[in-house]
C-alpha cells in the first residue's frame, strides 16, 4: 500500500528535534514482487532501527529522502509556490511498519490504507529449531534455525556477537541478532549489510510527519488482524472506495496551484495504486492467516 495520495498536498511543518539514539541494521531485502513470474526479483534496503526500549523495521527508502525533502519544502515555503514532488522524491515499495516494543517483544505492524494508517497486534511465537551448523554470514559468526512462519518455511541465520534478539520484519526470539532470513524457496531473503548509530533518532520520519499535517495517516486506527485483512482486501479491489463520494464532489475543472487538473492527478496516482499492487502479489505471508489461526485452536 503506498501513499501516492500524500504526495498531492505536501507543504511545509515544524517539528521538534529527537534526543533518542538507536542502532540501525541495514537489511538488503531479495524478494520476487510477483506470484506470477518468481524467476524475477528486486532488491531493496531494509533497516530495523534498534533504541532502548522498541525496535522499528522499515523500507530505507522511507527515511531516506527525508533531507531532499525538507529542503524541496523549504524552497517551495520560501517562493510561496507549489511543486509536485512525485516528480523528485521516490515512492517506498514496502510502506509498512512493524515496531517491537522491548523486553515483551510485543509485535505491532502498522500500514496505509489509503488516507488511514491502519495497525494490528501480532501475537505469533515463532518455533525456532536451532542447529548445530554454524557459518560465517558477512563478518559474522551465525547459528543456523528453522521455523514455519505465515505459509513459509524458514531457515534463519543468528550470531551471538549483537546482544538483540531481534531481526528484519517479524522476525525474532533467537538468542542474538538475526543476519540473515529466508524462506526455503527464496521468495523472500534478508542479509546483514551494516550498521550504524544514529543520534538524535526520531521514530516517526519527516515525511511522515509531514503528511499528518495533510491528513494522510492522522486517522491512527488499531484493528483486529481479521478486521486489517479485510481492509486491505477491500483496497486491492477498489483503492479509492472509501474517498470515492467526495472524489465525485471536485469540480471538472479544479486544479492545483501549479495548473494542474486535479482530476486528472487524482485518476493518475488511482492508476500508479492499482499498477503497483498488481505487480506485487507475491506478500510475504502467503494465504489466510486469520483462517488458518482458527483452524489450529
Amino acid at each position: 500500500m503506498k501513499n501516492l495520495f500524500s504526495i498531492l498536498f505536501v507543504a511545509v511543518f515544524a517539528f521538534a528535534n529527537a534526543q533518542e539514539t538507536a542502532n540501525r541494521f541495514f537489511y538488503e531485502l531479495t524478494y520476487s514482487p510477483s506470484k506470477d513470474s518468481l524467476e524475477k526479483k528486486n532488491k531493496e534496503m531494509t533497516i530495523l532501527d534498534i533504541t532502548k526500549d522498541k525496535s522499528i523495521y522499515r523500507d530505507y527508502l522511507a527515511v531516506s529522502q527525508d533531507s531532499i525533502l525538507k529542503v524541496e519544502v523549504e524552497a517551495m515555503q520560501k517562493a510561496g509556490t507549489f511543486k509536485d514532488l512525485s516528480k523528485s522524491i521516490k515512492q517506498p515499495k514496502f510502506s509498512h511498519v512493524i515496531t517491537k516494543t522491548y523486553p515483551s517483544m510485543d509485535v505491532s505492524y502498522a500500514d496505509y490504507i489509503l488516507q488511514d494508517k491502519v495497525s494490528y497486534k501480532d501475537d505469533n511465537v515463532f518455533d525456532w529449531k536451532i542447529s548445530g551448523e554454524k557459518a560465517k554470514i558477512g563478518e559474522y559468526n551465525a547459528q543456523k534455525a528453522s521455523t514455519t512462519f505465515g505459509g513459509r518455511n524458514w531457515i534463519a541465520w543468528f550470531t551471538t556477537d549483537v546482544p538483540f534478539q531481534d531481526g528484519p520484519y517479524k522476525f525474532k526470539g533467537l538468542p542474538g541478532l538475526i543476519v540473515k532470513v529466508e524462506d526455503d524457496a527464496k521468495n523472500y531473503s534478508w542479509e546483514l549489510k551494516g550498521n550504524k548509530k544514529i543520534a538524535d533518532y526520531s521514530a516517526e520520519s519527516y515525511s511522515e510527519k509531514l503528511m499528518k499535517q495533510f491528513g494522510q495517516g492522522k486517522n491512527n486506527l488499531e484493528v483486529n488482524r481479521e478486521k486489517f485483512e479485510q481492509m486491505y482486501t477491500a483496497y486491492k479491489k477498489d483503492p479509492f472506495g472509501s474517498i470515492r463520494s467526495q472524489l465525485s464532489q471536485i469540480p471538472t475543472d479544479a486544479k492545483m496551484p501549479d495548473g494542474t487538473s486535479m482530476s486528472k492527478m487524482m485518476k493518475d496516482a488511482e492508476e500508479k495504486i492499482k499498477k503497483h499492487l498488481s505487480e506485487n502479489n507475491n506478500s510475504i505471508e502467503v494465504g489466510n492467516t486469520v483462517e488458518k489461526a482458527k483452524k489450529k485452536k
